[in-house]
């Protein structure tokens, strides 16, 4: 609404600093060729008729050329709306897959890891055992709130609460090899194993769970401190590395949670979608300037 605001503030200065322009250089010209005078026959010749004339022929050039110079901004503003309308439905579309994969039936975890690059967001199944000894946190964090986040996707809000996600090795006894599962969120002061023992299951247990892609560094998100074991961003290349796991990582969903442990469901899904408040922005803007283009030059020479 800002952006709205702006623009009308300036269609409404522009068009009296123009007129205002254009009279200065009406009267210089004027001026100019009132005094413009020939020779002829011994007398001199006031060019005074002529001057009129064409004075009148610049009045009409000047308006045609702001009038039709000012329609560009209608014009422009209906594209940039109707181009938010076709980026509108892209996202929708991009928001349904992504809601269609994560609630999808899980799939057994495929045993080739580069079978795993085409199914991120997919829920998978798989049956093993935890290895608590080589747990990594990827800190700060917030517990995810689904609802919440879609109603403020975009925005830089915080809830308040602090903790971590904990990022445990996990032996797969189907598939024979060890990968990565973010357990979930724990608060700060049950960060460290020994305050949620309760938690630590040794037995064979199932987890379903969200495929995730390594991540890339974001700008201003700090490096990966390795000796203090404070993971900042998903490196699954150093991750790997640390614990002796595959690159392989998912996240667990909430129905994976074990009481007293990490709480399930980390899984952030939720994507931008402003674009309604841009379609409403940008169409207004047309609107509001339309009918102030209208009323300077169409109804103005009606009357």
């Amino acid at each position: 609404m800002a952006s709205m605001r702006s623009i009308l503030i300036f269609y409404n200065r522009l068009l009296p600093s123009l007129k205002e322009k254009t009279h200065v250089i009406y009267t210089k010209r004027t001026f100019i060729l009132s005094t413009v005078t020939k020779y002829t026959g011994g007398r001199l010749v006031p060019f005074g008729g002529r001057s009129c004339s064409t004075v009148n022929k610049a009045d009409k050039l000047d308006d045609s050329f702001l009038k039709w110079f000012l329609l560009l901004i209608p014009a422009t503003t209906f594209g940039l709306g109707t181009w938010q309308v076709k980026r509108r439905q892209w996202k929708m579309g991009l928001i349904d897959d992504l809601t269609r994969l994560t609630t999808a039936e899980p799939i057994p975890l495929p045993s080739d890891p580069h079978e795993l690059n085409t199914l991120e967001y997919r829920r998978v199944r798989v049956r093993g055992h935890y290895d608590h000894a080589k747990e990594l946190y990827v800190l700060p964090r917030s517990p995810v709130d689904p609802e919440k986040e879609a109603r403020e996707a975009g925005r830089i809000s915080s809830s308040g609460e602090t903790g971590a996600n904990v990022i445990t090795p996990f032996y797969c006894s189907d598939l024979g090899i060890t990968i990565l599962v973010n357990r979930g969120y724990v608060p700060k002061q049950k960060i460290r194993p020994e305050t949620r023992m309760k938690g630590q299951v040794e037995g064979e247990v199932e987890v379903v769970g969200v495929v995730r892609l390594t991540e890339v560094r974001k700008p201003f998100v700090p490096n990966n401190d390795v000796e203090r074991n404070r993971w900042h961003f998903r490196d699954l290349e150093e991750m790997s590395r640390i614990t002796g796991a595959e690159p392989v990582f998912i996240d667990a969903d909430f129905g994976s949670t074990i009481p007293g442990g990490p709480i399930g469901g980390q899984t952030r899904v939720t994507l931008r979608n402003e674009h309604m408040q841009y379609i409403v922005t940008w169409y207004g803007l047309c609107a509001a300037t339309s009918y102030m283009w209208y009323a300077k030059f169409i109804r103005k020479m009606k009357i």
